[in-house]
């Protein structure tokens, strides 16, 4: 029996040294996978920084800058396709548009509001000038009758020496009568907006103050309304 468990030492042994060496190697692998991954880590990392603080550099606006400048080549592109192939880029652009996109943009440029409110007097007065040719409705025919009448003299320059001899038609100066009366009734409705109204009575302490007494007016005002005559008049009991 002694001889038997002598013999099974040196093997068990070797094996328990060879399961170790094992287990070590297999540790050391993983290490070093660890180590490259972290290596990798490291360099994205820097990249990550180095490519943020290139866009921190940037302008505020650039990536938009950037898209419309891709779409603007990529629309010069199709353009000299569509001219090399003999065709309208206009008419090409207008087809591989669906009914859902055109009705949706239409709604959109509909629901734009083209006033962006007052900057200058310049600005409004173009914006007035603008909106009274939108409205005008030009006599074609009339037109044409004026134009084989005068010929050339229709068309005056700075040598013509046709002044003052156009007068123009009942009708005309009747519709510009009726626009100048509307305009006049129009501009009648508005009125300076003042923010406060000296002959108020003034139950306020400061701006917010104020705002919160109107809205308290606005909601509770007809039910106080017979409370503050009797203040007002003294028989409040």
């Amino acid at each position: 029996t002694s001889g038997s468990e002598d013999e099974a030492t040196p093997g068990t042994t070797a094996a328990a040294a060879a399961a170790a060496a094992e287990k070590r190697e297999e540790r050391l692998r993983k290490f070093r996978e660890l180590h490259m991954k972290r290596n990798e880590a490291r360099k994205l990392n820097h990249l990550e920084v180095v490519e943020e603080d290139r866009r921190l550099k940037l302008p505020a606006n650039w990536e938009a800058k950037k898209a419309r400048l891709e779409w603007q080549l990529k629309v010069e592109e199709q353009k000299k396709e569509c001219a090399a192939r003999g065709e309208d880029y206009e008419r090409v652009r207008l087809l591989e548009i669906s009914a859902e996109d055109a009705e949706r943009w239409e709604r959109k440029k509909k629901r734009k509001n083209p006033d962006l409110g007052f900057s200058d007097y310049a600005a409004a007065q173009l914006r007035q000038y603008r909106r009274l040719t939108q409205q005008i409705k030009p006599d074609l025919e009339q037109y044409e009758k004026l134009k084989e009448q005068y010929g050339e003299a229709l068309y005056p320059t700075s040598d013509s020496l046709f002044h003052g001899t156009h007068v123009p038609s009942k009708e005309g100066v009747d519709r510009m009568v009726a626009d100048l009366e509307k305009q006049i009734e129009k501009r009648e409705k508005y009125s300076r907006r003042r923010p406060y109204n000296d002959d108020a009575d003034i139950d306020y302490i400061n701006e917010r103050n104020a705002k919160f007494n109107k809205k308290a007016e606005r909601f509770y005002g007809k039910y106080t309304a017979e409370i503050k005559q009797n203040l007002e008049r003294g028989t409040a009991v």
